[in-house]
């Protein structure tokens, strides 16, 4: 079968270019730029990942006061996420929900569906036996650092009350929801598709180290790409306020796989698309 080429206007970054008469030669890289790319969107999926529904500061406050990035992740699911994902349906691309283990999803019928699926078992990597060394430092990172000692009471009463997708993204029909990397590859195979563009959160952290997270999914030879607007980040008090983490995020993804698209450019060629479609039919 021969599949139609699209072209979409997207962020690459041009990692070359070092000028060592500089006192400091990445300064001479030619950086963020942006230029028509490739795209079989028959062979290409969207992937919402790990978009919750969290409990409100007033219910765990402790969660929130060590993840900030919760008030910028509930904004994009409310105000960007629906249409978007309106028109990624209408379009008629796959459209792919990967959550976790221990999420309320088993009534999914596109859960169900990916259960019956080959291969779906992760397989078990072996550990090495810890130390007390290692426990204690652990523990105290734990304990002080990160989530600190007053919030555990919190995440894990979170984790008691259970989650679900977030209200405003819950798959629909019989939508394909994943909830590890090996889940996710076998929907690649099943549906042939080689190209998955990320959305969800958080773009340096979950969707990057987590199961079904891009770098996984490379791996297994897959390019993985995502939609600037609709992800945020992990930030720190040094990168919170410019969310320079989120751009780190991004460049790391176009470095070592696909690309950044603007939602905007995505959905002028999805729609296109699903209006040529339209026209042959």
């Amino acid at each position: 079968m021969i599949h139609m080429i699209t072209h979409i206007p997207s962020w690459f970054y041009q990692q070359h270019g070092a000028d060592y008469t500089l006192p400091h030669p990445g300064e001479g890289f030619g950086g963020w730029k942006k230029a028509d790319a490739p795209f079989d969107l028959d062979r290409c999926a969207v992937v919402l990942m790990h978009a919750w529904e969290l409990q409100s500061y007033e219910d765990i406050p402790g969660h929130w006061r060590c993840v900030d990035y919760i008030p910028r992740a509930e904004a994009i699911c409310k105000d960007l996420l629906p249409p978007f994902l309106s028109a990624v349906r209408e379009s008629g691309m796959k459209l792919f929900h990967v959550g976790t283990d221990g999420m309320d999803i088993t009534h999914y019928p596109g859960y169900k569906a990916v259960r019956a699926l080959d291969g779906i078992d992760p397989i078990p990597v072996p550990s090495i036996a810890r130390g007390e060394a290692v426990n204690a430092l652990s523990a105290l990172k734990s304990k002080v650092y990160h989530p600190g000692e007053e919030n555990i009471p919190d995440i894990e009463k979170g984790r008691k009350m259970g989650f679900d997708f977030n209200k405003y993204v819950r798959p629909e029909g019989d939508e394909a929801v994943a909830t590890n990397s090996e889940q996710l590859f076998a929907l690649c195979k099943a549906y042939n598709i080689d190209h998955l563009i990320y959305t969800g959160f958080a773009i340096n952290f979950c969707l990057t180290i987590s199961p079904g997270g891009w770098v996984d999914m490379s791996r297994r030879g897959i390019t993985c790409s995502a939609v600037k607007e609709l992800v945020s980040a992990v930030e720190n008090k040094e990168s919170c306020r410019y969310e320079r983490h989120k751009e780190y995020g991004l460049w790391m993804l176009t470095i070592c796989s696909g690309v950044i698209l603007e939602k905007d450019d995505f959905l002028h060629a999805i729609k296109t698309r699903a209006s040529a479609h339209k026209t042959h039919a």
